[in-house]
């Protein structure tokens, strides 16, 4: 059966609207009810805000109360709508880092075992595959120096503030979703790999100060050793996403610098740059997977496309999580394109009636 009626997907989408009333001012009894997207002992949950159509625009209360309207009971929660209700001035409140072409290269060249010539082997996390729901990706056009310096200034502002917070201002949030019924399971970075050693240490008690199992970021071949010391040093997972050049063998080498690095396996991404199922890999190393990235894209770096008409094994992968009672949180990460303008809770709700009926089957 579908996680929604057809009245309630209208009301989902009403409320979607601007201006519109919200579910919880249309529907008291779906407010009243917490939100669960665990089935068959399975967690799915969603990439938020950045399954909403932006990274930064959200304080975590606008997208609690998003979370609610879905029904989704489990995050993969960015520190932007995070660090935005914990007080965080909107001029510091920053998307992922400009490229400055010159400093990749250096990177490159100085990082073991990778060829010179660009960022992106240096970085393949943040590939060429970018996506469609949260704004700008890492691998744009250059920036000018004025742009890297004005960028800089304030990631170091952005820094100081960090270093202030009180975390018992993230416990009071982690008190407010947890009331709500849903769970911020991962806490997201953009540019981990680029954060001072204090930074990295704060974003570990951040996430544990919300009861996060883990911290996930961009793969950065030269930030391996220092991502491994963090997460060694507080004993918290540090979750390496990959994009499409991102093979086995470099999350193999990003293990070896410590035992609390792990893999955010975007099964979707994994596919189109592989051309091979990543359960093998998942199978392999399941105590290392902080977290999926469900998505559904063809191979030979295919497009994104709906859920069940790609070449992602979707249904095999959830079922194998279920049945091994692997403790792999199954979070949907949506860059299916759409038209400018196009709500997108149909589509989201979809997405989770899909997993839900993989795993039910």
């Amino acid at each position: 059966m579908p996680i929604h009626t057809r009245r309630e997907w209208g009301k989902l989408a009403l409320a979607a609207l601007p201006g519109a009333t919200s579910l919880l001012e249309l529907n008291p009894a779906i407010a009243a009810a917490k939100p669960s997207s665990t089935w068959a002992g399975v967690q799915v949950g969603m990439n938020v805000p950045y399954n909403f159509g932006t990274r930064t625009t959200m304080s975590a209360e606008d997208v609690l109360e998003k979370c609610i309207q879905l029904g989704v009971g489990s995050v993969e929660l960015r520190a932007q709508p995070i660090e935005k209700s914990l007080g965080l001035p909107p001029n510091l409140v920053l998307g992922p880092a400009p490229v400055d072409y010159e400093a990749a290269r250096a990177r490159a060249g100085s990082a073991p075992g990778v060829t010179k010539g660009g960022g992106a082997a240096a970085n393949p996390g943040a590939a060429r595959d970018g996506g469609s729901a949260g704004g700008p990706n890492q691998g744009g056009p250059p920036q000018t120096p004025e742009q890297l310096a004005a960028y800089k200034a304030a990631a170091d502002d952005l820094r100081k503030w960090r270093m202030s917070l009180p975390m018992s201002k993230a416990k009071d949030l982690r008190t407010k979703y947890e009331a709500a019924g849903v769970t911020i399971d991962i806490v997201k970075f953009d540019g981990l790999g680029t954060l001072s050693d204090d930074e990295l240490d704060y974003s570990c008690t951040l996430a544990k100060a919300l009861g996060a199992r883990a911290v996930s970021g961009e793969l950065s071949i030269p930030a391996f050793k220092r991502l491994g010391q963090a997460a060694d040093r507080n004993k918290m997972f540090i979750g390496l996403h990959g994009h499409v050049a991102v093979t086995p063998a470099i999350w193999e080498q990003a293990f070896g610098y410590g035992k609390y690095v792990g893999a955010n396996v975007d099964i979707g991404h994994f596919v189109a740059g592989n051309n091979t199922s990543p359960l093998p890999f998942i199978k392999q190393y399941h105590e290392r997977v902080t977290h999926i990235h469900v998505k559904d894209r063809k191979m030979h770096d295919g497009p994104n496309v709906h859920f069940g008409e790609g070449d992602t094994p979707i249904k095999e992968i959830l079922q194998a999580i279920r049945d091994n009672k692997w403790r792999i949180p199954a979070i949907i990460e949506f860059e299916i394109p759409l038209p400018p303008g196009t709500d997108r809770t149909p589509e989201l709700l979809k997405c989770m009636d899909y997993c839900k009926q993989c795993l039910l089957s």
